[in-house]
């Protein structure tokens, strides 16, 4: 069926089908693929836009594009300031102060200075997009950071500013704003600096309250579960909408404090509301993205001259950098720290809408250069988004700050045979954590020289010491059933479904006991209990790994070790994947195959 259209123009419903496909189409690809998927949604909506023409935002969706995008940013924010625990701040703080109180400042004076000399512009309408840019991008620093797997530290101090900076960089961008307001129009200045406190401090209070109003109503129980999170919106739009009808962008603001109010509060619903918010910021994230690609206009583009990439160059390798290494000067944050975070700095969704807002607003004033905001924004989030999508991870390894090349297993539980399974996981090259709340039960693992965490992988000091990057699986392996299947259940959205495996529970076949597929983890293995694995183990049962060739195929190993069972497959590319029972093995040369195998096949030698 062709697509509907009316007098040329895409109906709205297919509109958005169209969005939210490529958006989220994208992102699937980008996974599969393993490429920054705001790239892919940066070309995709590019070619449905103005190189195909099958999607044009202004002509299909009208003048709701505008507003539709302003409470997508919104939602962004408040979501971004939910991550932003000061408890998980922890050895990041100093930095992240730098990056807010001096690094804002400096990167618009760095911003303004490139913009005038390297791009061309005026003062006027340098200091207003040199404002904008204090913004690198929640939007888009999300998904790189999920891509490249970064240690704790940058990733926070790239989080923190991200988000943080993101409200401040469009109140400066509104303060010089207000000065070229007045200077180019009869406008008091006391009227204008007026306007501009009262919109910070009302944007600031309703932040403040919307937090602490919903943190307290939600902790007292005057909001059934199930409304939590319909209610949690409608005060985010209130908030967000009454703050910018006091004075433009400054919901931004609002939004963020709430979200961080929240953060903070301790809520007991605070994992089930973070975790929904992400869901509906990867929809966001994806749909305003090509919302903007979309309506990029090439003729706009066609108005800038070769200063515009001595523009580009300038904010990359200049005004990024010394603002970054001058914040950070004497902080104690790591030279190799301070250089992936000063050469990390992309634009996103927030600066492209600013920018085309201010700019518009200052050509109507006269402003010379005011058209041409737009267009360099557009091109500075162009470069930087697949400049940084495609260099952060290499960088950041280069660097040595990121999780581990080699994806890790996290077991929880230590005893005589989790220690087995640890070392030989360590023999094969693979990074091993065994936790374990008993620090006896460690004891074992730590002579084998594997690491160990002492403490509740759930507990919060859990998730500030390890670096969960590193590891890209987890097996529950207590001899306590239920607190295996809470652990698996709780760091299930971390890990995966498909990369959370749990030992058999015992008694988990009757049908009284049996839990439903939502809880617990996946079986692996011989589908052993606790008491299973302990004693096959203290019969002289041992882990092995033999590495499959072209003339030692999967079918010659059965032949040559027909009781052995196996655990796991580990790719060439020293990816491990735990099996079930019976699950079929792809027989790939290279491939190499986790089994227990009984004590007459472990005194032959390994292949």
């Amino acid at each position: 069926m062709a697509i509907e259209t009316v007098a040329g123009a895409m109906a709205p419903v297919s509109a958005f089908a169209m969005i939210g496909a490529l958006g989220v189409g994208s992102q699937w690809l980008a996974w599969r693929l393993n490429m920054p998927a705001i790239v892919l949604m940066l070309v995709a909506g590019i070619l449905v836009g103005p190189v195909l023409g099958v999607l044009d935002p202004a002509r299909d969706i009208g003048p709701l594009m505008k507003p539709m995008i302003s409470i997508a940013v919104a939602i962004i924010l408040f979501e971004g300031g939910l991550t932003l625990n000061f408890t998980a701040l922890s050895d990041a703080a100093t930095g992240v102060k730098r990056l807010v109180f001096v690094g804002a400042p400096l990167g618009w004076i760095a911003s303004t200075l490139a913009l005038h000399y390297a791009a061309g512009l005026g003062w006027e309408t340098s200091a207003v997009f040199g404002g904008i840019m204090i913004v690198t991008g929640p939007t888009v620093i999300a998904p790189l950071l999920r891509q490249a797997r970064l240690s704790r530290r940058p990733a926070a101090l790239l989080q923190w500013e991200a988000i943080v900076n993101d409200p401040i960089g469009a109140l400066a961008a509104v303060l010089a704003f207000e000065v070229v307001l007045v200077l180019n129009t009869v406008t008091a200045a006391g009227s204008a600096v007026q306007d501009l406190i009262d919109g910070i401090v009302v944007s600031s209070l309703l932040g403040l309250f919307s937090g602490v109003g919903l943190s307290f109503g939600f902790r007292r129980g005057w909001v059934p579960e199930y409304m939590k999170v319909p209610v949690l919106f409608a005060v985010l739009l209130g908030a967000f909408a009454v703050s910018d009808s006091v004075l433009h962008e400054s919901g931004l603001l609002a939004v963020t404090i709430m979200g961080i109010v929240i953060a903070n509060a301790k809520l007991a619903s605070y994992e089930e509301l973070r975790r929904f918010k992400e869901h509906a910021t990867v929809l966001l994230v994806s749909g305003v993205f090509i919302l903007l690609a979309s309506s990029l206009d090439f003729s706009a583009l066609a108005k800038l001259d070769a200063r515009a990439v001595f523009f580009v160059l300038a904010v990359v390798l200049l005004a990024r950098p010394l603002t970054v290494f001058i914040s950070l000067f004497g902080s104690g944050i790591p030279w190799r720290e301070q250089v992936l975070v000063a050469f990390t700095g992309p634009r996103g969704v927030v600066l492209v809408a600013v920018a085309g807002l201010f700019g518009e607003r200052l050509a109507a004033l006269g402003v010379p250069d005011g058209e041409l905001v737009g267009p360099l924004a557009f091109v500075l989030v162009a470069f930087t988004v697949v400049l940084h999508g495609f260099t952060l991870k290499p960088f950041a390894r280069f660097l040595g700050l990121t999780g581990s090349a080699k994806p890790g297993v996290i077991i929880v539980g230590g005893s005589p045979w989790t220690t087995a399974l640890a070392t030989v996981l360590k023999k094969a090259e693979l990074p091993v954590l065994v936790a374990d709340i008993n620090h006896g039960h460690l004891t074992g693992a730590r002579n084998a020289g594997a690491e160990v965490f002492s403490g509740d992988i759930l507990s919060e000091a859990a998730e500030h010491r390890l670096e969960f990057v590193s590891y890209a699986t987890i097996i529950a392996a207590t001899d306590n059933d239920a607190y295996n299947t809470l652990v698996a259940t709780d760091l299930a959205p971390e890990f995966g479904r498909d990369n959370t495996f749990q030992i058999t529970r015992e008694k988990g076949e009757s049908a009284r006991l049996a839990l439903p597929r939502t809880l617990g983890g996946r079986p692996f293995g011989p589908d052993l209990t606790h008491a299973g694995w302990a004693q096959l183990v203290r019969d002289g049962w041992t882990f092995r790994v033999t590495r499959l060739t072209e003339e030692f195929t999967l079918d010659d190993w059965r032949t040559k070790r027909p009781k052995a069972l196996l655990v796991a497959r580990i790719s060439p590319t020293d990816v491990i994947r735990f099996i079930r029972k019976d699950e079929d093995v792809k027989p790939a040369a290279g491939v190499r195959i986790l089994s227990l195998l009984p004590p007459e096949a472990a005194e032959q030698p390994a292949t």
